[in-house]
């Protein structure tokens, strides 16, 4: 996919792995790194061959947000240049939550600030014990705006109001708890639990996985009314595809389906 400043590409099948990779600023994001991770993203969406996308960071951490020296070129921007500039992390976030396809956030350490935005632009997300969070924006006057509605999302109401305007630090035990993170393992640990949580998405159907993240998005937005309509097409859709044909013949023949040998 390419050769990158910012960030690394792996392949392994159809795992690909979105490695931030500036571990000498703990991973923290620029412009250089919106721009690469979002074309990233574009590729994957179209290639028809990735089924699962791992995002972390190189290094002991994963993001520690905005990248310091692209701050200071930020404080002399014009409004206009903020607009545009903070549109771009927007973009980066909208495009990682909406991938067609099942995301993970590894969290192998210090997620700071924006770096929360690929936390809970991710499916799901399994975090080290050893990991520290924290939305301290307004400790410098600012707010967590462009990763606000993904994190919100994830915890509600309740929780980012106390995450955002106290700005506090906590462990990955505590992002459990919250529900910004799916599970907080051992630093030893991590790579085994995201291994399995890999191959039990990979063991599913594509087509099917992408309308499971699109029915949860549709049912955000429709009424029970609407539903029932919406949901009889999906389900009736999937079921005369090729997909679901394969999976319920592997079914009754007590096999696995093809996509999962």
């Amino acid at each position: 996919m390419g050769n990158w400043e910012t960030i690394k590409v792996e392949r392994e099948g159809g795992l690909v792995r979105l490695v931030l990779n500036r571990p000498e600023v703990r991973n923290a994001f620029n412009e250089v790194m919106i721009r690469e991770a979002t074309e990233v993203l574009n590729e994957i969406g179209k290639d028809e061959t990735a089924r699962v996308l791992v995002v972390t960071g190189e290094g002991k951490a994963f993001c520690a947000g905005a990248d310091l020296h692209w701050m200071k070129k930020m404080k002399e921007f014009s409004y206009g240049e903020n607009v545009q500039d903070s549109v771009d992390l927007a973009d980066l976030f909208y495009r990682l939550y909406t991938l067609p396809i099942p995301t993970i956030a590894r969290v192998n350490g210090a997620t700071i600030g924006g770096g929360n935005g690929f936390v809970g632009s991710c499916d799901m997300a399994i975090a080290s014990t050893e990991a520290t969070f924290g939305l301290s924006e307004v400790k410098i006057g600012l707010i967590p705006a462009c990763i606000g509605p993904y994190v919100l999302k994830k915890v509600g109401e309740s929780g980012v109001r106390a995450l955002f305007l106290t700005g506090e630090r906590f462990d990955g035990m505590r992002a459990k708890e919250l529900g910004l993170v799916n599970d907080a393992v051992p630093p030893g640990e991590l790579d085994e639990r995201v291994e399995a949580l890999t191959r039990t998405l990979l063991s599913s159907g594509k087509a099917a996985l992408k309308a499971c993240k699109e029915l949860i998005e549709e049912l955000g937005h429709i009424t029970l009314e609407e539903a029932k309509q919406y949901t009889a097409e999906s389900l009736a859709r999937l079921r005369v595809g090729d997909e679901a044909q394969e999976g319920m013949t592997a079914f009754f023949e007590k096999r696995k389906p093809k996509w999962a040998g």
